[in-house]
């Protein structure tokens, strides 16, 4: 992996994905501690380590998405730039009340379009439990498709590792 880039901002209908400024690491750390997004991302990391992803400390570039001019959630890539290999992930929460509102569908588009129009990307991945419906329909909107089971893949709430599903995205079948 190379250089992280600066985060940018993208502009939807509703939604707004913009780096993050002061006081957006509380806000976003607690979203993570919510019962509906604890359940698929785990506890969250320390919010010194989280200050440190938001401000680009990491290999990760992670932003802020706005749904109406409020603090909704976090949206974050990263870049495998090896030639041989390039391609980015994508991840994404969202607290609670915005979910199941489109909010989730038009952040991942907006990045998805800017990680293959602007950094030019011809494909992208994104790992959803392989039981969060509600992911896997919403990045299915965006085009991304089932490529496999990863077995056992990520450690959950309960102690126990439980299966991811690997889904990827060509640009000629962004949506």
């Amino acid at each position: 992996m190379s250089a992280v880039p600066p985060p940018v901002e993208l502009q939807g209908e509703r939604v707004r994905i913009r780096p993050a400024r002061e006081g957006d690491g509380e806000v976003l750390y607690a979203m993570l501690d919510e019962p509906a997004v604890a359940r698929w991302w785990g506890p969250p990391e320390s919010l010194d380590e989280f200050r440190k992803e938001l401000s680009g400390e990491t290999d990760e570039v992670w932003m802020v998405v706005e749904v109406d001019g409020q603090v909704a959630g976090g949206i974050g890539y990263y870049e495998e730039t090896e030639p041989n290999y390039r391609h980015a992930g994508i991840d994404i929460f969202l607290a609670t009340r915005f979910q199941d509102a489109g909010a989730g569908t038009e952040a991942v588009g907006l990045l998805a379009r800017h990680l293959v129009a602007g950094r030019g990307h011809h494909r992208l991945i994104i790992d959803p439990a392989a039981d969060n419906a509600r992911a896997i329909r919403t990045y299915s909107k965006v085009g991304f498709k089932p490529v496999g089971v990863m077995r056992r893949y990520e450690r959950g709430l309960d102690g126990t590792f439980h299966d991811g599903l690997l889904m990827d995205l060509l640009a000629e079948e962004l949506a």
